[in-house]
């Protein structure tokens, strides 16, 4: 545990008055000593306060003296690092526990620990396209080297162990940072944690952990509650510095423009105004007002926005990596970011794939100047890092394939790019900046703003935590009840039919309910009968839709996962996506039966259901990540519908074919929609 110190200096007056003279200590905050953290380094007292020697050298220099401004101090340490410190520090990369094999083959069965994985991870193929690379790459070295020999201190998460292992994890990583040279501390990032997510791919959503579950984030945008928001983001970021991850790669301000793309589960929808809301309150409730010792940082991606990939294929491969804005929307996507840069997000991330039909190079957005210093910089106004998505360089170089590695860093740094995703090993970028000196200002520029982050972090000052307050803090109750409010707002009532203008929703009391859930898996067994064993809501629930007065059928259909993509072509339509159309239909011809869609993706329903289809379908809902609980309380009147859609859903697989990538749903020709953005019942109309 870390020690800490606490002294009051009780007069500010007189401490202000000895200052005035000196024109240094005139940019000193001396309020307070500051909470310290640390196992290794000496205190260093100076004027009855305390500062950590973080370079054991037995004297305070600026970038420990926690009183000077964060330039002061990121200029201070700068000058004290090396050529090689400055590459290491501009790579991020994933950080492994002891037995955890995340992107790899396992090598034992053992429980992932607390302790370092020292094995580095060699790829000769590309992890996503499954092509060779031009040459083999470390993506997660062992994490002593990584820190000693690499000098990083940028790191992904990508394990889900238990909330006692992660937070003795983060401990453990920053001890070692802190024992090395100047001792720079680490600063963590994940991926979203605080989601019910279909496709946990590694690299999108850790999926299902012990984190408080939230409704994804198109279920958030469906609430249209952004007070609730904002304190789903207080409560996530309270979870998240409890177990030390200070950083984000989230939220997404990309809008669902085409409902093929694989990635549209991870929008807050396709209106670029919705967007911008959810994405100021998850900035606002993550980092506060400005980054400080309990902001957890955010990165909003993917820059300009990738939701109008061509035929809705992801750009992680080639046959994705085409961004058209055939309807001339670029500047429609733009407008999200402007929200995330207004509420002060730390970082921004380009994506991989290239624009077609604007006036900007049809090269990666990694390597694109024009876009990333023309627009982002210049035009929005963007002052904070740049963080490339993962592997720009080495393995999704979209329109400059024929570039050499070296040549790659080059044109990505004279870009703007601050950070670099994909590698652990510096050697190539170190080779770059000795080849090209006049990189160096770039560099600097790059490290200082790095710098600047861990600073308003606190990180130099405190990067501990307390395991045992986390085990407390993580998924508490308070924390769970107001997630599971969520899950209610966040459901959407789209047709509530019935007989003679009765309403079939909500279900009137002692109504038998058959409840079948419909998930894709792998092992044959799709289906699941809902018979919770103490289950006291108004409805009965019955194991034979024979018995019952109402089906109650919850598809969940699940498209190819992304990082399964072979580039053939995507559909929205159910029997494309996992649904076994004959068997749903025979269900529903069984009795009066309430629908329900997790709508991961704008899914066509027109397979099963439509407004001019008559069967036994008399209510639709959507779903946007939630529990069947939510869903009950939902159909049996004890919770009110309120959601609304976050997107449009076409009317059919055909016409979502013809669409145009970069065309909000909602501006399309009539005809197109069977169900509306914006649109959403309740029991009180």
């Amino acid at each position: 545990m870390a020690r800490l110190r606490y002294i009051y200096v009780s007069v500010l007056a007189l401490i202000m008055a000895a200052c005035k003279s000196d024109a240094k200590l005139k940019e000193l905050a001396p309020v307070k000593q500051v909470e310290l953290g640390f196992r290794s380094v000496n205190v260093l007292t100076e004027d009855e306060l305390d500062f950590k020697d973080l370079n054991k050298d037995g004297v305070l220099n600026p970038y420990e003296d926690w009183r000077l401004s964060v330039e002061q101090r990121s200029a201070d340490l700068l000058s004290r690092m090396s050529l090689e410190e400055k590459a290491g520090f501009m790579l991020i990369s994933t950080t492994r526990l002891e037995n955890d094999w995340s992107f790899s083959r396992p090598q034992n069965n053992e429980p992932i620990t607390s302790g370092f994985n020292e094995v580095d991870q060699v790829n000769e193929t590309n992890i996503f396209t499954r092509k060779p690379l031009p040459y083999p790459t470390i993506s997660a070295a062992g994490t002593t080297k990584d820190v000693t020999e690499f000098h990083k201190r940028h790191f992904i998460l990508r394990a889900n162990p238990s909330v006692e292992i992660l937070a003795e994890y983060t401990n453990n990583l920053q001890e070692l940072c802190e024992a090395h040279t100047h001792g720079i501390p680490a600063i963590i990032t994940s991926n979203p944690r605080n989601h019910i997510a279909i496709d946990a791919s590694i690299g999108l959503t850790v999926g299902k952990t012990p984190f408080t579950q939230w409704p994804g984030e198109l279920g958030l945008a469906a609430m249209r509650d952004f007070e609730l928001t904002r304190e789903f983001a207080d409560i996530s970021r309270t979870e998240w510095l409890s177990v030390g991850l200070r950083k984000g790669y989230m939220y997404m301000a990309d809008l669902a423009t085409d409902p093929r793309w694989q990635r549209v589960e991870g929008t807050f929808g396709e209106d670029a105004d919705l967007a911008s809301r959810m994405i100021r309150e998850v900035v606002l409730g993550f980092q506060g007002d400005s980054l400080n010792a309990k902001s957890v940082a955010l990165t909003t991606k993917h820059f300009p926005g990738g939701g109008a990939t061509e035929g809705g294929q992801d750009p992680h491969f080639d046959w994705g990596k085409r961004e058209v804005f055939e309807a001339d929307m670029f500047q429609n996507n733009l407008i999200p970011f402007k929200a995330a840069i207004e509420a002060g997000t730390s970082s921004i991330m380009p994506y991989y794939s290239y624009p077609v039909h604007t006036p900007f190079p049809e090269v990666g957005y990694a390597f694109n100047k024009e876009v990333l210093q023309d627009v982002l910089r210049k035009e929005l106004g963007y002052a904070g890092i740049i963080n490339s998505d993962t592997g720009p360089i080495e393995m999704m170089p979209w329109g400059v394939e024929s570039l050499s590695i070296t040549e790659r860093y080059k044109m990505a740094l004279k870009a703007g790019v601050n950070l670099f995703s994909g590698t652990a090993d510096p050697s190539k970028l170190i080779e770059t900046l000795k080849a090209n000196p006049d990189l160096i200002k770039q560099v600097d520029h790059s490290v200082s703003l790095l710098l600047n982050e861990k600073f308003r972090l606190g990180l130099f000052e405190n990067p501990y935590v307390d395991v045992d307050n986390a085990v407390k803090v993580v998924g508490n109750d308070l924390f769970t009840e107001q997630a599971a409010l969520a899950m209610r707002k966040s459901i959407v009532l789209l047709r509530n039919q019935g007989v003679e203008n009765e309403k079939s929703l909500p279900l009137k009391e002692k109504t038998k309910v058959y409840f079948e859930t419909y998930i894709p898996v792998r092992d044959g067994k799709n289906s699941n009968v809902y018979l919770p064993d103490g289950y006291k809501g108004s409805v009965e629930l019955v194991s034979d839709p024979s018995k019952a007065d109402v089906v109650f059928l919850w598809l969940v259909p699940k498209g190819k996962s992304l990082f399964e993509s072979d580039g053939s072509p995507l559909h929205v339509n159910l029997s494309e996506n996992g649904i076994d159309i004959d068997y749903v239909n025979s269900l529903i011809a069984k009795k009066p039966t309430i629908l329900a869609v997790n709508f991961t993706n704008p899914w066509a329903i027109d397979e099963i259901y439509s407004d001019s289809r008559p069967n036994n379908i008399n209510a639709v809902l959507a779903t946007f990540g939630t529990t069947p609980e939510a869903l009950l309380d939902i159909v049996s009147g004890e919770f009110s519908p309120t959601g609304k859609m976050p997107f449009t859903t076409p009317v059919s697989d055909e016409m979502a074919s013809k669409q145009k990538s970069d065309l909000p749903g909602s501006m399309e020709e009539e005809g197109y929609a069977l169900f509306h953005f914006d649109e959403g019942l309740t029991y009180k109309e």
